[in-house]
C-alpha cells in the first residue's frame, strides 16, 4: 500500500481540516462538502484523515464491520448469530476503512443487492454488500460529487443521516449499519450541486489556493520531501499524527457527555433565525459540531466560541 501524505503536514486550509476532524469525532454530524479549485489538497486531506483515525473493534467474520459493543446497531446476520450462540460475539481490531466511490456508481452498487431468485427457489436470503457496507465505520470519499447521479447522492445522504442501510425487494428485507464519515469534494467550475442535495451535507467548506508566498514555498518543499522518501517523511510527522489521533479517540469517548445549556440553544436558534435559514437542520448541525469541538479540546461544556466555529462551517 502506498504511503499516505500526513494530515498534519497539510499547509493551511484550517477550516477544511477542522470540518474533517469534527466529523471524525462524531459521525452523526452528517458529513462535509469541500468546494474549491483544483490542486487545493481536497482529496489529499480526505485520504490523510482516514489514515489518521484510530483502530476500531469489529465482530469477527462480519461483512459489515459491526461494533461488538453496540448490539442495537448490528446487521441482520450478527443478530441471528448472537441469537444462535447466546453469548458475546468474538471480535478483533482493524484500521478504519477508506472507500472511494466512483462517479459512475449505480444505486445497486451503492446499497447492495438481494438475490430474489435464490430466495424464491431455495427460501434463502442472500445479500450482496455494496459500497455502504464497505464504508461502515470508515470514511466514504466522493470526488466530483456534483457529477454523481442525483438519485445515488440522495441514497448516500439518507444512509449517512439514518446510520443504517435497509434494502427491500419483493417483501424480503435486509438491514445493516451504515455509519460513516461522508466527504464529498467538487470544483464549482464543473457544475453545481442541486440546492436540495447541497442542503443535506451538514458542513460545507469553500477553499481557495493559498496566496501567501512563504506558505506556497512550504507546500512545495513538503511535497518534494514526500515524493523523495515517503516513509521518512511520514516518520518525521508521526508524533503529530499520533497526537491528533489520540485527541480524536478521546473526543469520541467524551462527546456524548458534553453538556449544553438553554442559553446555548437560544444562541444557536437566534443566530439561525437572524440569518433566515430554511428549516431546522442547521440548528441541529451547529449543536452537534459545537459538542464535537468541545470534546476535541477535552471539555464537557460547550461555549460561545464552539458555537461560532460550528456555525462558520454549518
Amino acid at each position: 500500500m502506498p504511503a499516505i501524505y500526513p494530515f498534519t503536514a497539510v499547509v493551511g486550509q484550517d477550516r477544511m481540516r477542522r470540518a474533517l476532524i469534527l466529523n471524525a469525532v462524531d459521525t452523526r454530524i452528517g458529513g462535509v462538502l469541500i468546494r474549491g479549485e483544483r490542486g487545493t489538497a481536497k482529496s489529499t486531506a480526505a485520504r490523510a484523515l482516514a489514515a489518521l483515525l484510530p483502530q476500531v473493534k469489529v465482530v469477527d467474520d462480519c461483512r459489515f464491520g459491526c461494533d461488538p459493543d453496540k448490539p442495537s446497531t448490528w446487521c441482520t446476520e450478527c443478530r441471528e448469530r448472537f441469537a444462535a450462540m447466546n453469548h458475546n460475539l468474538p471480535y478483533h481490531e482493524r484500521t478504519t476503512p477508506f472507500v472511494n466511490l466512483p462517479v459512475s456508481a449505480t444505486e445497486d452498487r451503492v446499497v447492495g443487492t438481494l438475490d430474489i431468485e435464490q430466495a424464491i427457489q431455495k427460501g434463502e436470503r442472500h445479500f450482496e454488500p455494496g459500497v455502504l457496507a464497505a464504508a461502515n465505520r470508515g470514511l466514504l470519499y466522493i470526488d466530483e460529487v456534483n457529477l454523481l447521479d442525483d438519485h445515488v447522492v440522495d441514497v448516500l445522504l439518507d444512509s449517512a443521516a439514518m446510520g443504517v442501510n435497509v434494502v427491500e425487494r419483493e417483501g424480503i428485507s435486509f438491514s445493516h449499519p451504515a455509519r460513516f464519515i461522508l466527504v464529498g469534494t467538487m470544483n464549482p467550475e464543473e457544475g453545481e450541486l442541486r440546492p436540495q442535495l447541497l442542503d443535506r451535507f451538514a458542513l460545507s467548506v469553500d477553499i481557495v489556493g493559498i496566496r501567501d508566498a512563504r506558505e506556497r514555498v512550504m507546500i512545495m518543499e513538503r511535497n518534494l520531501a514526500f515524493e523523495r522518501d515517503p516513509e521518512a517523511f511520514r516518520r518525521q510527522w508521526m508524533p503529530k499524527e499520533e497526537e491528533v489521533s489520540r485527541q480524536i479517540e478521546r473526543a469520541r469517548l467524551l462527546v456524548d457527555d458534553v453538556k449544553y445549556t438553554s442559553r446555548d440553544l437560544l444562541s444557536i436558534a437566534a443566530l439561525t433565525a437572524s440569518l433566515n435559514v430554511d428549516g431546522h437542520r442547521a440548528d441541529l448541525v451547529i449543536l452537534k459540531a459545537a459538542r464535537a469541538q468541545a470534546a476535541y479540546e477535552g471539555r464537557t461544556q460547550i461555549n460561545d466560541h464552539d458555537i461560532a466555529l460550528a456555525a462558520e462551517l454549518a
